[in-house]
């Protein structure tokens, strides 16, 4: 594990707690034996357990070159499953695929917004990330830490809120709380609304959090007969996920 040195501009905190890291590997179900894609393998901790899975396809991306050769050497029969790329700029070739990985806390909102885009590709992720990031995930309408990531991944995922970690299992400790969730694929094929409108519905209301609808979503020049509706009247945080479709479908 040591000839692997976390760098702090690829925002790495190496998970060091085994116990830790046989949870987060037994919390991903795939019952469909899908394909499962790491995110940031880094020294490969929760990468060995994937590997005992018998059966299971595995492929692990990282940006660190580092940590590919050090996994290739540490596991050569495994070699071509890790892959030197980005997530985030990656056209994943699978048709269907789960996600797992404790991901890199200065971009798991990106990744987030990746895995909404990837929603008809990827059925389960389990992952480690910053708790605030967590906490915002799962949270409900009527909360100040409500925000787009709930709205976006709620419409299309179920969530649960797994655990939380310690700064203490890491190797550098980072200097927030840390958490477990897990996000699997719903019912909803398609929302009843134009799915890009409702993404950009969400982002403007929540842009400006503190405003009513009608002024947070000013910029999207709406009609009289959309900015004199009711709901107008309150602030996106109000709003739950159904609301936003609604309101999406009024728009359009």
């Amino acid at each position: 594990m040591a000839s692997v040195k976390p760098k702090k501009h690829l925002g790495q905190h190496f998970l060091k707690d085994e116990n830790i890291a046989l949870k987060i590997v037994g919390a991903l179900k795939n019952e469909t034996n899908l394909p499962v894609l790491e995110i940031g393998p880094g020294t490969g901790v929760l990468t060995k357990y994937l590997i005992e899975k018998e059966n299971q396809k595995f492929y692990a991306l990282d940006v660190d070159t580092e940590s590919i050769e050090y996994l290739k050497n540490t596991y050569p029969a495994h070699a071509e499953q890790f892959l030197f790329q980005d997530y985030l700029k990656y056209d994943v070739s699978l048709d269907r695929f789960n996600i797992i990985g404790n991901f890199p806390y200065n971009i798991s909102s990106q990744l987030f917004f990746k895995i909404w885009d990837d929603r008809d590709k990827v059925d389960e992720v389990v992952c480690m990330i910053q708790k605030e990031v967590a906490d915002r995930i799962c949270e409900k309408e009527g909360s100040k830490t409500y925000g787009i990531l709930s709205v976006l991944l709620q419409a299309f995922y179920e969530i649960e809120y797994l655990f939380k970690v310690p700064p203490g299992v890491f190797n550098p400790p980072p200097k927030v709380q840390s958490a477990v969730i897990r996000l699997k694929r719903n019912n909803v094929t398609q929302l009843s609304c134009d799915e890009k409108l409702f993404k950009r519905v969400v982002k403007a209301g929540f842009g400006k959090r503190r405003k009513t609808l009608r002024n947070a979503l000013k910029d999207l020049n709406l009609p009289e007969s959309v900015t004199s509706l009711e709901v107008m009247n309150q602030r996106a945080e109000q709003l739950s996920v159904q609301e936003f479709i609604s309101l999406t479908e009024k728009i359009a």
